[in-house]
């Protein structure tokens, strides 16, 4: 048996594969790993957070504006990458200091998506 992390949306599983005969490998138990809340934001020098694209994608759909107050766990935008459809949530409690992406946008992994204040 060889122990494997894969992560799916976010959420980390700890998997045992085991070698049936030759190449094949058949998966045995997948659990869940407890995994901390949405990765906080990286502190911008002026005391804000950034809000920074996890993996290259489209943006959806913006759900703030500048000013807008939000709390940690906030939906703040919809990313779509590989078909799938992921919220992009605040890191912190705060106000919208910049939004830096439209809907229709792609951007690339660690692009500066907005910053709370």
């Amino acid at each position: 048996m060889k122990k494997y992390r894969v992560t799916v949306n976010g959420t980390a599983y700890e998997i045992e594969l085991e070698e049936i005969a030759g190449n094949s490998v058949s998966a045995t138990k997948a659990e869940p790993e407890k995994t901390a809340e949405p990765a906080p934001a990286a502190p911008v020098s002026n005391g804000g957070e950034k809000v920074t694209a996890p993996m290259p994608g489209n943006i959806l759909d913006v759900k703030v504006k500048v000013g807008d107050s939000v709390k940690k766990g906030d939906v703040l935008l919809i990313l779509e990458a590989m078909k799938m459809e992921n919220e992009i949530m605040a890191g912190a409690d705060g106000k919208i200091a910049s939004v830096n992406v439209n809907k229709g946008d792609s951007v690339e992994t660690g692009a500066v998506l907005c910053v709370i204040g």
